[in-house]
């Protein structure tokens, strides 16, 4: 494997993580100032439960919060097999558990069953395709319970706001091609 990429912080600082092909995966710089970020009161990570990766490519932000955070469940969401089956090698290397599950199903269509739980949202559609990434926000904001946190990467060059009237926007960040957008459901 010759992927850079790794994991930060936490039970599983350092171990590396494979990429599924063609992958854009969050860069490990850009990752450390989100956790940063988030972690600097944002996010009440002693109650964070349930998490969902909704774009989950290597899996890379998921399992972040599995190694950092004890009480973290995440659910990842990819429909590209070859994400499914990387996130799930990782996964099985790290040896998460039931702690984690995969599951092959597009984020849009899965909102309804996995928003409304998630204390935390990770969406980081295709880049070539960040339309999907408004769509799914958009649909999440009638979903989502009220504090629901959801951090929104973004392509720096194709910027998205969010409807205010639902969200409200903790922190926006770029950080060479990413642009972060915390927000908290109203």
């Amino acid at each position: 494997m010759d992927s850079k990429l790794q994991i930060i912080s936490g039970n599983y600082r350092g171990r590396k993580l494979r990429l599924p092909p063609n992958a854009r995966p969050t860069q490990n710089r850009a990752r450390i100032a989100l956790f940063n970020m988030i972690e600097s009161g944002i996010v009440d990570f002693d109650n964070l439960q349930n998490v969902w990766d909704a774009f989950g490519g290597s899996g890379a932000f998921g399992i972040e919060c599995l190694s950092r955070y004890a009480g973290a469940n995440v659910v990842f969401t990819d429909i590209a097999p070859t994400s499914v089956k990387t996130m799930r090698d990782n996964l099985a290397t790290l040896g998460v558990g039931a702690r984690a599950s995969v599951i092959q199903t597009d984020a849009i269509s899965s909102a309804q069953k996995y928003a409304p739980m998630a204390d935390l949202i990770f969406i980081d559609a295709p880049y070539d395709m960040h339309e999907l990434g408004a769509a799914l926000v958009k649909k999440i904001g009638t979903l989502a319970k009220s504090g629901t946190i959801v951090i929104w990467e973004q392509e720096s060059i194709n910027p998205h706001q969010p409807d205010e009237s639902k969200w409200q926007i903790l922190r926006d960040k770029t950080y060479g091609r990413a642009r972060f957008l915390i927000m908290m459901k109203n």
